[in-house]
């Protein structure tokens, strides 16, 4: 025999209710369906209760709207008129009872639980009844017949014994009907025979014990999910159906928070062996999840799954003189139990000092009063502190059996949480190594299971969460990489790469589910709100996400101001703008020591030769005992390409003319003649070389008179044109010495200096061609030949690939 539990929302609506109909009646073999009430309804009656206790008369509309839901469908789904005219008499009987009930509850202004649950216990009456008639075939039962309960403080626990040999007696009928329809959640006192039910939920306890009693062959529970997610598909947009769990990996979740299973349905169908399906009843044709009885194996899924409590509390006792006294871990449950508290998590110190618990948030004013009572005279010796309560917190639990005998994962588990800047107030685990578990603050929650569900491949994709600052002709390269790149490395990396923020000096949009790439300049400009540094960096903090990236395309000393304190909340920062690596040394050592407490990467590779990989492979050579002691380069793709392109045709002015329409230099080419560029990068090399250097500390032997700079922009190309003579003469005087001019930064054992170079032929910098940029490294290791790292130094298109990799590399792919 199968046992079959439908819930709430699939006996909601005439649209459900067919296709639970289909689902029974295609069984061969005979089934006993155990049903909720209507979805809604049971926290309609009760609000209605409430309104009849306080004298509001707003119950006769709630009624009112319960009594039309059910005759709603009844019209629609009984189509036989006598069937239809038997339903609708007794659902009139039903609800003119339950209205006398209300009405006397607002007549004397009170309201007991043994009225409440009868009240309560017509939405499983009314459904089942109606059920039973839009089977064809089926036979209804009254589960207050068999269900028996003892009561314990407010709640009501089956009495077993009872309750088996009165499921067994009801249901010996032989042959058996083919369909038989049972009420779940409600029973009766074992005591007087009154109505009482099994909690919320327990409609699956219902159809759990009448499984068990009955021996039966499986217990399936349709709902309306696939069956138990890896993760709250609300708040993990990858979380997946997890096919076969163990009955102590159900447990577990559904205990912290996995709404699939009430609880307490797998205790009696485990200790028979029955195995429980979870199934979809507006989706019969996926497979669900099937929980079993399965043994721990090395080859399987160490985590199954991760839950979450989100109305935590954590009470915490504490005081020196707990420390080596026996029994106070015993008066602390105890006296939480005998006022009916359940505790979820418990956290101890093992100097004995402090134990932490975790209750409902509804729980916590209760228990702080119970044990401030319990620890009264300690409290007053001095030997116990006051009872402290923490609210606005959350459990996390990660839960797998195959984690047994496995080592690292709990500290997979907290790094994964620490590098994302979430702090572990509690944490917890059995010596059974099925759950591990943790208190944070509430807030942390979506972005903690985000980041768990990655760290432990739950998710088939690793995911890095961008804010890319600056679209202009860097910022704008880089998004249409990402998006012709996306679906590649999606498919073959295993990485989702999401835009979650996109700001210029305008306008800032900001989507935790993702800005899509096309269009997106339109969609900033329409739906974004006004820019400000100010504006951008409190949207990122507020959004709180995981794995997130920071990508600074812009020049901006207010952008470039925000990198400490992203940091320090454990967001990355990738970076195109000179301004922070090449800022006060102090500045610098201090953010990079940010990066490094926090966990997170400062990368800052296009600082320097767009993108050539010269910091990683300075990085590389340091990290593995080399020692550099000099560097000579090239570091200006915008005065290479003027002086490559200097010849009798194109004068000084015009091939400045022509870098700035080539985009190889700034708008304002004076930054880039001033030397200012070169002598930024230079100081980003020196100290990435281990030189404690500041720009005032570079040597700057430059080629373009002061008074060029001092003027307008305007006025700078007016009269640039007079340099062109000087330069062409001494551009043939080099030509006859078959000699070029480069203007070249280098670095020698601490002394920094750039300046105007003559090279002559036969040197490693006189063939760099267009706007290319070189770099000889000098090491210990590489002294007589030195390194040599050469390619295109200029130009948006390599810029914004070496972004691109940066950001590539947080995530560590190959």
């Amino acid at each position: 025999m199968k046992v079959m539990k439908f819930g709430g929302t699939s006996v909601g609506s005439p649209e459900s209710l067919q296709l639970v109909k289909n689902i029974v009646e295609n069984e061969k073999d005979p089934v006993i369906v155990v049903v909720s009430a209507l979805n809604g309804v049971t926290d309609r009656l009760l609000l209605a209760a409430d309104f009849a206790r306080n004298n509001n008369s707003g119950y006769k509309p709630l009624l009112d709207e319960i009594i039309a839901r059910h005759e709603e469908i009844i019209e629609k789904m009984i189509p036989s008129p006598v069937d239809k005219q038997e339903a609708i008499q007794k659902t009139q009987q039903l609800f003119e009872d339950l209205r006398n009930i209300l009405r006397g509850v607002f007549l004397i202004g009170d309201l007991s639980q043994k009225t409440s649950d009868k009240i309560v216990s017509y939405g499983e009456r009314l459904s089942s009844f109606i059920v039973g008639k839009i089977i064809e075939g089926a036979q209804l039962y009254d589960a207050t017949q068999f269900i028996k309960t003892n009561k314990q403080f407010s709640s009501h626990i089956p009495d077993l014994a009872r309750s088996n040999e009165l499921i067994r007696k009801t249901f010996s009928e032989m042959p058996p009907p083919h369909v038989a329809v049972v009420p779940g959640f409600i029973s009766s006192s074992c005591e007087d025979n009154d109505i009482t039910n099994l909690g919320r939920g327990g409609s699956d306890y219902t159809a759990a014990l009448i499984a068990a009693a009955l021996d039966a062959t499986v217990l399936e529970i349709w709902t309306d999910v696939n069956g138990f997610m890896t993760a709250d598909p609300k708040i993990i947009n990858s979380a997946y159906v997890i096919d076969e769990l163990s009955f102590t990996e159900a447990i577990e979740l559904s205990n912290f928070g996995a709404k699939v299973i009430y609880p307490p349905t797998i205790f009696p169908v485990y200790h028979k062996n029955i195995p429980i399906y979870v199934r979809n009843t507006f989706h019969p044709e996926e497979k669900g999840t099937l929980i079993r009885n399965i043994k721990p194996t090395r080859n399987g899924k160490i985590i199954k799954g991760i839950s979450s409590i989100n109305d935590t509390a954590l009470i915490t006792i504490q005081g020196l003189g707990m420390v080596g006294v026996i029994g106070v871990n015993k008066r602390i449950f105890s006296a939480l139990a005998d006022n009916g508290i359940s505790v979820f998590i418990v956290s101890q110190a093992s100097s004995e000092n402090s134990t932490s618990i975790g209750v409902r948030s509804q729980d916590a004013a209760l228990s702080q009063k119970v044990l401030n009572k319990e620890f009264a005279h300690e409290i007053a010796m001095g030997s116990i502190n006051e009872i402290i309560v923490e609210y606005d917190l959350a459990t996390i639990a990660i839960v797998g059996q195959n984690m047994k005998h496995v080592p690292g994962i709990a500290g997979k588990f907290f790094g994964a949480l620490g590098r994302n800047g979430i702090s572990v107030i509690a944490l917890a685990q059995g010596a059974g190594e099925t759950n591990i578990s943790c208190v944070i603050a509430r807030s942390d929650l979506k972005k903690s299971l985000n980041v768990i569900h990655d760290s432990f491949f739950l998710s088939p994709y690793q995911e890095l969460n961008l804010f890319v600052i600056g679209i202009g002709t860097v910022g704008g390269k880089l998004l249409e990489q990402i998006r012709q790149q996306q679906s590649t490395l999606k498919e073959q990396n295993k990485l989702r790469i999401n835009i979650v923020g996109i700001a210029n000096g305008r306008k800032a949009l900001f989507s935790r589910e993702g800005i899509p790439l096309e269009g997106y300049f339109e969609n900033l400009m329409t739906n974004g709100q006004k820019s400000s540094p100010d504006l951008i960096r409190d949207e990122i903090l507020k959004m709180n996400i995981f794995n997130s990236v920071v990508v600074d395309c812009t020049a901006s000393p207010h952008i470039a101001a925000l990198y400490e304190e992203l940091m320090a909340r454990n967001i990355s920062v990738v970076t195109a703008n000179k301004i922070a690596a090449s800022s006060d040394y102090e500045n610098y050592r201090h953010l990079k020591e940010t990066a490094r407490k926090a966990g997170v990467k400062f990368l800052f590779e296009t600082n320097v030769g767009a993108g050539l990989p010269i910091i990683n492979t300075m990085n590389s050579l340091i990290n593995s005992g080399d020692r550099i002691v000099k560097l000579e380069a090239v570091l200006s793709g915008t005065l290479n390409f003027i002086f490559n392109t200097l010849s009798e045709e194109i004068p000084f002015s015009k091939a400045v003319k022509m870098a700035v329409e080539a985009q190889f230099a700034e708008p304002d080419p004076r930054i880039d003649l001033s030397g200012l560029d070169v002598t930024r990068k230079l100081v980003i090399l020196s100290r990435e070389a281990g030189a404690c250097v500041n720009q005032s500390d570079v040597n700057k032997k430059l080629f373009v008179p002061q008074k060029y700079f001092d003027g307008s922009l305007e006025e700078f190309w007016q009269t640039i044109s007079g340099l062109d003579d000087s330069f062409e003469a001494r551009r043939k005087e080099l030509a006859k010495d078959g000699k070029k001019l480069r203007f070249v930064a280098s670095y020698n054992n601490g002394a920094c200096e750039v300046g105007l170079r003559e090279v002559e032929q036969g040197h490693p910098f006189y063939d760099l061609e267009g706007s290319n940029n070189i770099i000889m490294i000098t090491t210990e290791r590489y002294n007589e030949y030195p390194m040599v790292i050469k390619g295109y130094g200029a130009g948006a298109t390599v810029t914004a690939a070496g972004v691109f990799s940066d950001i590539i590399s947080i995530a560590n792919i190959r």
